[in-house]
């Protein structure tokens, strides 16, 4: 080989990184600007990787779960290094606990000079590691391909999450030769498929089975399997978090206001995809006779809180065509199905005085009655908030997969405007609503900037009620006052947007929201619709802390 070939084959850190990254299908770089990231930033340039620029690290982290949640592809960000690295360190956890595959990588301080007190130098690593499934540092440019791909890798290998790699400035910056092509990341719906039949002779002989998903049924791709199984064996089917939308909300097996009836009252119940935690009473929910059957990606990371009958780990939609195909021929359910169709008719017939409340301040059931009847089937909604976030994880309903999305179990707010800013730039075409509270706007409300300035015609719809409304109603029910729980009543957050380069409108009455929402579908830019809502309307709280 020449001289001037081998010269021609040297590629500096930053470019190695990038085609690696597009190598593996990656497409855009969510990040903020930061001198130890130029390297990676002129390698996505020439790669033709589209840099996404944020007003906040966090956010760009929470744009790469974004993007993750709604292509079930790895999202990526890159932070720059000290700050950058801890401004994105909740996204992490919140990824962590999503299972969200998103790799991070961060700037930082040159190895020729750690010690002596560089820009920004920390070991990043150490505080990272709990919250990721790798966290390396390359200690030579030559090694930063192949870390690039065991950090993917780990990203997407079952139970999924965040992986972590940051790059010495001298060592990015320095050059080197370009290796073979990247490894081949697995099916997310791949894995083995374990003997079933213990759980099928259960299936078999429920006469009130139910079906409980949640997130890793989204990220193992198993909703046609799911929906094939509670077909054939007409199961009634309960969604949580990402696997919302995995059957269809007007389904005639999919239900959400039957869940206790449903979860209690079954004799077997398959806990697909999601952990017994908080939101399942951390196994109480389901009734002290009901028999467990746990299918999920790969073991679960802590210990079941009750006895389960059958676990199944590996490819879920494997192992449910298998469920299905040994249970069949078992006992009626038309009756059972029946019993909860008539608790969920019941149920939502007890909601509609609230969808239809005049009052001014709004309620936010009346705000989410009539958002709900301009949103497209396909329709991505994001929310960020608590109590006005609550109220629309009750009632808004979802028909596809990856169109519901929210902080998940670690309930981080901020999430919002990353999520909604990866949403929309990986489906232009679709509608895409950010449900904030006004209490979450101040995390990240700039990224409206972020918005404006990418073209991102996302549209905002916030509940006002000037109160942190989850703390201040249970703190006043349990000391007859409450403290650290008042927000600025009637703040024109609309204003903000609109001085941001955005549309805003102010609502103050329900006469004047559907109009509103009109316009703001209609602008062209991002939007956001300030709904003043009642701050007397309490929450129906229904699962504890702890």
């Amino acid at each position: 080989m020449s001289a001037e070939t081998q010269e021609a084959t040297q590629l500096h850190g930053g470019r190695l990184v990038a085609k690696r990254l597009k190598a593996h299908g990656v497409t855009k770089l969510f990040t903020l600007s930061g001198g130890h990231l130029f390297s990676i930033f002129d390698g996505c340039r020439e790669e033709g990787i589209d840099l996404v620029d944020v007003r906040h690290e966090s956010a760009a982290t929470f744009a790469a779960e974004g993007w993750a949640k709604v292509t079930r592809q790895p999202g990526v960000a890159a932070l720059t290094a000290g700050p950058g690295v801890t401004n994105g360190m909740s996204a992490i956890a919140s990824a962590q606990q999503n299972g969200s595959p998103i790799l991070v990588l961060g700037g930082r301080a040159p190895a020729m000079r750690w010690g002596q007190g560089s820009l920004q130098e920390i070991d990043h690593v150490p505080f990272v590691r709990p919250l990721t499934k790798l966290a390396v540092t390359p200690e030579t440019t030559a090694e930063i391909p192949g870390l690039i791909d065991d950090a993917l890798l780990a990203a997407v290998t079952p139970h999924s999450g965040p992986a972590f790699v940051d790059f010495p400035l001298d060592v990015v910056f320095s050059e080197a030769a370009e290796t073979e092509g990247p490894v081949a990341l697995p099916d997310a719906g791949g894995g083995p498929v374990p003997d079933v039949a213990r759980a099928a002779a259960l299936l078999r002989d429920a006469e009130r089975p139910v079906i409980m998903a949640g997130t890793n049924l989204y990220w193992g791709h198993g909703e046609q399997a799911l929906l094939a199984l509670a077909l054939e064996r007409g199961i009634p089917v309960f969604l949580n978090g990402l696997a919302r939308g995995c059957v269809p909300a007007d389904h005639e097996l999919f239900f959400s206001r039957a869940r206790s009836n449903g979860l209690t009252g079954a004799d077997v119940a398959l806990v697909i995809g999601v952990p017994m935690d908080f939101r399942l009473g951390f196994g109480q929910s389901f009734g002290e006779e009901t028999e467990l059957v746990v299918v999920d990606r790969a073991e679960p990371v802590r210990d079941h809180p009750r006895p389960v009958a059958a676990e199944l780990y590996g490819s879920i939609g494997g192992i449910l065509d298998a469920l299905r195909i040994e249970s069949g021929g078992g006992s009626d359910t038309a009756e059972w199905v029946r019993e909860l169709r008539a608790v969920e008719t019941e149920k939502r017939a007890a909601e509609r005085a609230d969808l239809d409340d005049d009052r001014a301040p709004l309620h936010p059931m009346r705000l989410y009655r009539e958002l709900g009847e301009v949103l497209d089937r396909d329709a991505i909604v994001i929310g960020d908030g608590g109590d006005f976030v609550s109220f629309a994880g009750r009632v808004m309903d979802t028909y596809q997969p990856g169109c519901w999305l929210d902080p998940g179990p670690f309930g981080c707010l901020g999430c919002g405007p990353g999520y909604a800013l990866a949403a929309k730039l990986a489906h232009p075409g679709r509608q895409v609503v950010l449900l904030l509270g006004d209490g979450a706007f101040g995390f990240s409300g700039m990224e409206f900037d972020t918005l404006a300035r990418h073209g991102v015609n996302v549209v905002g719809v916030m509940g006002n009620n000037g109160i942190w409304a989850l703390e201040k109603h249970p703190m006043e029910f349990l000391y007859g006052y409450s403290v650290a729980a008042d927000l600025r009543p009637g703040t024109r957050y609309d204003a903000v947007v609109a001085a941001l380069g955005g549309h805003g409108e102010l609502v103050s009455r329900p006469s004047e929201l559907r109009g509103a929402l009109d316009r703001a579908f209609s602008a062209g830019v991002p939007a956001l619709v300030n709904v003043l809502t009642d701050p007397e309307v309490v929450y129906p709280r229904r699962s504890n802390l702890a």
